[in-house]
C-alpha cells in the first residue's frame, strides 16, 4: 500500500512544493489538491502549507477557511482524517475550529525568519509518533502572524489534556502564550505548528538538519500500519 498525502495549495501558498518532497522522501505518494476543488482525490491524509494565502488579508488564514476544499477537509477531518497545518496552514485550522485559538500579528510587528529551537511535548498524535516526548529539534521558523494566542481556559485544557505538542525552547520569537508553538484537537488526528518541518528534511537545505522528517514518516506508518 502506497499512502497518498494531499497538499493544498491556495492562492499565495509557497511551501506546497517543499511539502510534497518532503512527503515523497518520507516514502508516501504527494498528491496536489486545489483549493477550489471539493473533491480530497481519495487521499490518506491532508497537509495545509505555509504561505500567505489570499495575501493574508482580513486575517491570516480568514479567507482560504472558506474555499471549497475546507469544506471537505473540515468534514473529513473530524470524521478521522489526518491533517496537519504548517504556518499559515495552523492559521487556516484555527479560523476553521479544527484547533481552538486564535493566530496574532508577532508581538515584535516584524516579520521573523530563523531557526527555532523546539521541545516535543506529544509524541502520540498522528503526525508526530516517530518523535519521543521530550526530545529538542531544530526547525526553521518564518512567520509574521505567528503568536499563538487563547483565553486561559482553553490554555489549561490543552495543557491539562496533553494537547500543547511543540513548544518553543529558548526563545519565544513571536510572543505565543505559554510559549506555545503546535497544538493538537481531542482525537490527535489534527496538528498544527508554526515552524516549518518541510525546509528541515535533507541535510543539505534548511537547517543542515532533518529533524523535520519524522513528521512525515509518522503519519506514513500510521496510514500504512508499520
Amino acid at each position: 500500500m502506497t499512502a497518498r498525502i494531499g497538499v493544498v495549495t491556495f492562492p499565495g501558498s509557497l511551501d506546497d512544493r517543499d511539502t510534497q518532497r518532503a512527503i515523497r522522501l518520507a516514502g508516501a505518494e504527494p498528491v496536489a489538491l486545489w483549493h477550489k476543488d471539493k473533491d480530497l482525490h481519495q487521499v490518506d491524509a491532508v497537509v495545509l502549507p505555509g504561505g500567505f494565502s489570499y495575501g493574508d488579508y482580513l486575517r491570516a488564514g480568514a479567507i482560504s477557511r472558506f474555499s471549497p476544499v475546507m469544506e471537505t477537509v473540515i468534514e473529513q477531518a473530524k470524521a478521522g482524517l489526518p491533517v496537519l497545518g504548517i504556518c499559515n496552514g495552523f492559521q487556516i485550522l484555527t479560523e476553521a475550529h479544527l484547533l481552538p485559538g486564535a493566530m496574532l500579528g508577532n508581538n515584535h510587528l516584524h516579520f521573523i525568519c530563523r531557526d527555532q529551537k523546539l521541545r516535543v511535548e506529544n509524541a502520540g498524535t498522528n503526525w508526530t509518533s516517530d518523535y519521543r516526548e521530550g526530545q529538542e529539534i531544530h526547525i526553521p521558523l518564518k512567520n509574521m502572524d505567528g503568536r499563538y494566542v487563547a483565553d486561559e481556559y482553553t490554555l489549561d485544557k490543552l495543557e491539562a489534556e496533553g494537547r500543547v505538542v511543540f513548544r518553543y525552547l529558548d526563545l519565544n520569537p513571536n510572543g505565543s502564550l505559554r510559549d506555545i508553538a503546535g497544538i493538537t484537537n481531542e482525537a490527535g488526528n489534527v496538528v498544527g505548528l508554526m515552524p516549518h518541518p518541510e525546509h528541515a528534511v535533507e541535510p543539505l537545505i534548511g537547517s543542515g538538519r532533518t529533524d523535520g522528517l519524522p513528521f512525515f514518516t509518522s503519519i506514513l506508518k500510521k496510514l500504512v500500519g508499520a
